[in-house]
C-alpha cells in the first residue's frame, strides 16, 4: 500500500490563508479590503415586492380594470368587473460556502465575517438580478421568464443606433404601444458617455446626470444602474418596463452559518480526497438565501440590444 504524505502542502486558490506564516504577529491588524461585487440590486429596486412564507406562492394581479359606460338619465346602470389573473411564483436557492484558515483569522482580520457578510448579500444580489433580467443556462428559474426573453417573445427588441435619443425614444414606444406605462430605464454607467451628449428634436439634451439627491434621468425616466456582475453587456444596452409586471419575493433572508467539522466535497486536497475542515484546522462560512420572481406581461418590457448583436435569450 502506498504510504501517505503527512508534509504535504495545501493551498488551493478559494481557501483564504495568513499572509503572515512565520515572525510575531502584527500589533496592529489592518482591516481586509474586500473587492466591492455589485451595487444595490436592480430587481428589487424596480420590480414590487410579494411577501412570501413558503417556497411557492399563489397570488392574484390586476390584470385590466373594470370598464365604464355612458348612462341617459333614468337608465340602468351597467356592471363591469376587474380582470384578476392568479399566478404562482417558485423561490430557488442561493448558496456559497467560504473556508478560512484559523490563521487567516486570528493572525490576518479578527472580524472577517463580519467584513464579509454584506458583501456576500451583494453577490446573491447580483446573481439574482442577472437571472431575472437575462436568464441563462445556469438560471433555476423557468426558461422563458426573464425579461430579456419577455421582451424577445414579444418582439420588443430594438438595435443600438447612432442616435440615443432614437433609441431610447423607440424602446419607450414598445411598451407604450401596449397602452403600458414605462417606468424606468435600466443600464450600466458606461451608457451615460452616449446619453450625456445626445439632444433631441428641439435640440436639448436628453440626460440629465444625479446631482444634489436627485436621480439620473433621461427623457423625463429615472435610470436606474447595473455593473458587470448583474449587467450582460453583450445581450443589452439597456432595457425599461412597465415593472408593475414584474414580482420578486424573499421567503428566507440570508441565514449564516459556522461550519467547523464538516467535509467540503466540491474541494479535494493534494490527494484527491475531499477537504475535511477539522483535519486541516480550517473553519467555513455557509450562506444561503431563498430568492423569487415572476414576469406576468411579456410586452411589459423592451430591450435594447447592442449593434451587432442577434436578440435571443440565451445567455
Amino acid at each position: 500500500m502506498e504510504k501517505v504524505k503527512t508534509n504535504a502542502t495545501f493551498d488551493p486558490d478559494n481557501v483564504l490563508l495568513s499572509d503572515k506564516k512565520t515572525g510575531s504577529v502584527p500589533t496592529e491588524q489592518g482591516d481586509l479590503v474586500i473587492k466591492q461585487v455589485v451595487d444595490d440590486s436592480l430587481v428589487t429596486k424596480l420590480a414590487k415586492y410579494e411577501e412570501m412564507d413558503s417556497l411557492r406562492k399563489k397570488f392574484t394581479y390586476l390584470a385590466e380594470g373594470p370598464g365604464a359606460y355612458w348612462v341617459s338619465e333614468g337608465e340602468k346602470i351597467q356592471t363591469s368587473k376587474a380582470k384578476w389573473l392568479t399566478v404562482e411564483m417558485e423561490a430557488h436557492k442561493l448558496g456559497v460556502i467560504i473556508p478560512v484558515s484559523n490563521e487567516f483569522l486570528k493572525f490576518t482580520v479578527t472580524d472577517f465575517f463580519e467584513q464579509i457578510k454584506p458583501k456576500i448579500a451583494e453577490a446573491f444580489q447580483a446573481k439574482f438580478d442577472r437571472s431575472v433580467l437575462f436568464g441563462g443556462e445556469d438560471s433555476p428559474f423557468p426558461k422563458g421568464l426573464s425579461v430579456l426573453e419577455r421582451a424577445t417573445e414579444e418582439g420588443n427588441i430594438i438595435t443600438q443606433s447612432t442616435s440615443p435619443y432614437s433609441d431610447i425614444n423607440d424602446l419607450m414606444a414598445l411598451i407604450e404601444d401596449a397602452d403600458l406605462e414605462p417606468q424606468a430605464i435600466a443600464t450600466t454607467r458606461s451608457y451615460n458617455k452616449d446619453l450625456r451628449g445626445a439632444l433631441d428634436s428641439r435640440n436639448l439634451p436628453i440626460f440629465n446626470d444625479a446631482h444634489n439627491g436627485v436621480t439620473a434621468d433621461v427623457l423625463g425616466l429615472p435610470i436606474v444602474y447595473g455593473n458587470r456582475k448583474s449587467w450582460d453587456k453583450e445581450k443589452a444596452v439597456a432595457l425599461t418596463g412597465d415593472f408593475d409586471n414584474l414580482f420578486y419575493g424573499i421567503p428566507q433572508g440570508i441565514e449564516y452559518k459556522i461550519l467547523e467539522e464538516a467535509t467540503l466535497s466540491t474541494v479535494v486536497g493534494e490527494d484527491g480526497a475531499p477537504i475535511n475542515l477539522a483535519e486541516r484546522d480550517l473553519v467555513a462560512l455557509r450562506a444561503t438565501m431563498h430568492v423569487a420572481f415572476l414576469t406576468v406581461k411579456p410586452d411589459a418590457f423592451a430591450v435594447l440590444q447592442p449593434a451587432g448583436e442577434p436578440a435571443g435569450a440565451e445567455a
